[in-house]
């Protein structure tokens, strides 16, 4: 039996120590703030009317066999701890210039229909062909990669490659390639496109392997917790607990001990015995690892590359929008969000908020969380990140977020969506917000922006593994939670 301790209590974190808890370890989980779920947020507000509760995360669960997994492995069952419901329409897509939307959803032959219906025979025949192809990079990356470690270039490399895998997967072509060479309708490329975001990436530079990503969501299909996504949290927590994991929060991981090579222990802010430990389990941002916790400069190569970060709204709004669980707003001029997102650092042109950015909104219709007669909206757009450097926004200057709050708002009714005469309240969220809350630098959701190759899981040191969204095989709750098996199982369990 080892003695694990387990720095962080994200998905990751917890996911991992509950497995491991389970095949007979010694478990403890140190986490900074003062509750537990790391990105996957949550927030009350209460009014005379009744509270609003907000997801400030993640609101869309996908991959829901992962889950069903995790819970199996540590003795238990998902269904008796979450409350699932499918999505339909997993997104609604309002493109610009006027037009239908189109409705996006699991079923592949209705979802064809609804191409049809909306772009004509032409656009739903582009489609069916490039979900083949992403139909093999998807079989591909999941055999592959999403459940087996990648240290490095040469793993990867010495993957037993197919030769139709190779052709699907187009080493060397960008997202935004595939879909120019397959989708003729300009809006089908903008909603292929918008799944480089769900990696923090630009599409103009982010692989034509993530086209695997649209097809998990679209195949396997979208899911919300009743109650909202944050029950997640609650139920990974009363895993761990129940297996004797010790959780502890408002304790601050300042460095790990690994001296010779191997890990001993951490410290704790204001504490002065170190906590031992066999084997650490690190659920942070790889940039923080290597840059505060076990210096290492040679790993923070590649990592200052950081993923968009969000601005983000939670808005109490009166009355019935008629709007779908998850809708995205598309602007007139995709790349002049890019451009302002991730600015030019090469050239020295800053990056900026958008001025006319995509909106995203999401409205659960759900009575846990919000009181009769209204609605909870979590809007969020594509930021750049916080921070001072060419490619990041001082997001605490002052006026900063209110007036871009402004902007947000004001852009929704460009689109049809007023919602200014109807606010109860609104809250802002910066990337400054989430830098603070979670230790996310510069509030970047994703770590690392796009591509296949992030950090490795194993650590430098002996007994030190990285699970979460800035290591292998990437952000978002299912890839967050796969991390967590790779690691459990290459620890293994205590007998």
């Amino acid at each position: 039996m080892a003695r694990i301790v387990v720095v962080g209590a994200g998905v990751g974190g917890l996911a991992t120590a509950a497995r491991l808890a389970a095949t007979g370890h010694q478990v403890t989980v140190l986490e900074r703030a003062d509750t537990v779920g790391g990105k996957l947020g949550r927030y009350v507000h209460d009014t005379p009317d009744g509270p609003f509760h907000f997801d400030t995360g993640p609101s869309l669960l996908t991959l829901p066999d992962v889950f069903h997994d995790l819970f199996e492995a540590t003795g238990a069952k998902l269904d008796e701890y979450l409350d699932l419901a499918p999505v339909d329409p997993i997104v609604r897509h309002v493109f610009p210039g006027g037009g239908p939307a189109l409705d996006s959803c699991a079923d592949p032959a209705e979802f064809a229909a609804r191409i049809g219906a909306a772009f004509g025979d032409r656009a739903t025949a582009d489609w069916q062909r490039l979900w083949r192809r992403a139909a093999r990079v998807w079989q591909a990356s999941h055999r592959d990669i999403l459940r087996r470690p990648i240290d490095s270039p040469l793993d990867l490399a010495a993957l037993a490659w197919r030769l139709g895998d190779l052709a699907a997967i187009g080493p060397g072509r960008t997202l935004r390639g595939l879909g120019r060479r397959h989708l003729s309708d300009p809006r089908l490329r903008m909603l292929l496109e918008r799944y480089a975001t769900y990696t923090g990436a630009d599409p103009r530079r982010a692989p034509a392997a993530l086209v695997a990503v649209p097809y998990a969501e679209l195949t396997f299909g979208g899911w919300y917790l009743r109650g909202g996504l944050g029950t997640l949290a609650d139920a990974l927590l009363t895993r761990c607990l129940d297996l004797g994991v010790v959780v502890q929060t408002g304790a601050t991981v300042t460095r790990i001990d690994a001296a010779g090579g191997r890990v001993h222990g951490v410290r704790l802010r204001g504490v002065t015995a170190p906590v031992p430990a066999d084997v650490v389990v690190a659920n942070v941002d790889a940039l923080t690892l290597y840059r505060d916790l076990l210096p290492d400069p040679r790993r923070l190569t590649g990592l200052a590359d950081r993923s968009l970060a969000g601005f983000v709204l939670l808005l109490g709004v009166t009355g019935s929008s008629g709007l779908a669980h998850h809708n995205v707003f598309f602007p007139r001029d995709y790349d002049a969000e890019f451009d302002a997102v991730f600015g030019h650092p090469g050239r020295g042109v800053r990056a900026r908020p958008a001025a006319d950015p995509t909106v995203f909104v999401t409205v659960a219709d759900d009575p846990m969380v919000r009181p009769a007669g209204h609605e909870a909206w979590f809007v969020l757009v594509n930021a750049p990140r916080h921070g001072t450097a060419t490619g990041a926004v001082d997001w605490r200057r002052p006026g900063l977020a209110g007036a871009y709050a402004d902007r947000v708002l004001d852009v929704l009714a460009e689109r049809g969506v007023d919602v200014r005469d109807r606010l109860v309240f609104r809250e802002v969220r910066t990337p400054a917000d989430l830098d603070a809350a979670t230790g996310a630098p510069g509030g970047s959701i994703y770590g690392t922006a796009g591509g296949l190759l992030r950090p490795a899981n194993r650590g430098p040191a002996h007994g030190l593994w990285l699970v979460g969204g800035s290591s292998h095989p990437g952000g978002g709750l299912p890839m967050v939670t796969l991390s967590a098996q790779i690691v459990a199982d290459e620890i293994g369990p205590a007998w």
